[in-house]
């Protein structure tokens, strides 16, 4: 990890009880002393509970690989969490029906995830079209009724919008072509969700870019 980083993953563990707190940072200096797998299930487990966790648990899973990979040579957790996260992507139309908090940082860890994780400094081609598929189920008409999956959808285009177009255009552009009809239909669409639509789809026309007239219409909007 890069100079500062261990700091901010102190930080990050300090939102677990004691015991969890211990696993984790073993699992971060000694990999090999800890079930790496339980490991993953706590980290994805709390992700769905926490969603200012989600947005930086990437961070965390990214250093626990790399010292795995280094201490033992082996890819026991990175192993578990894909596998944990295949398990909650095959039930996630009954995790939005429980809870739409536990889906939206579902969503918000997957694409985390999606972010910090590479194989050969390129994102990993099996999260590609899990990740799109929770992109495309937040676009649905009765997710942007809902500001919470509104607002994670431009988040998380925001984030990995860019990556993902390179890895697979014509998804995108058919994302793009739901987002547009949401927008344009809009029954039930509240004001604000129209604006983070109009606003996700100026800034993937500007290749991915805030123009500094958009920043200044969108940010003086939303602080209104």
């Amino acid at each position: 990890m890069a100079m500062g980083e261990s700091g901010r993953e102190e930080y990050k563990i300090q939102s677990f009880d004691a015991e969890t707190q211990q696993l984790l940072k073993t699992a971060l200096k000694d990999p090999g002393a800890v079930d790496l797998e339980k490991v993953a299930n706590v980290i994805v487990d709390h992700s769905l509970q926490d969603c200012v966790f989600s947005k930086e648990a990437g961070r965390m899973c990214y250093a626990i690989i790399q010292a795995e990979s280094k201490h033992a040579g082996q890819s026991v957790f990175r192993r578990g969490l894909l596998n944990r996260l295949q398990q909650e992507y095959q039930a996630r139309e009954q995790l939005r029906a429980r809870s739409l908090q536990g889906w939206v940082c579902y969503v918000t860890f997957i694409c985390n995830i999606f972010d910090y994780l590479r194989v050969s400094n390129m994102p990993m081609m099996a999260l590609v079209n899990p990740v799109y598929d929770c992109l495309f189920r937040l676009a649905q008409p009765d997710s942007l009724n809902k500001e919470e999956e509104v607002d994670c959808l431009v988040l998380q285009l925001h984030r990995v919008g860019e990556q993902l177009e390179k890895m697979n255009r014509q998804r995108m552009d058919e994302l793009f072509v739901l987002i547009r009809d949401g927008f344009l239909l809009p029954a039930g669409l509240s004001s604000l969700a129209q604006l983070l639509l109009l606003e996700i789809i100026e800034f993937r026309a500007a290749g991915w870019r805030t123009t500094p007239a958009a920043h200044n219409y969108y940010y003086s909007e939303l602080s209104d």
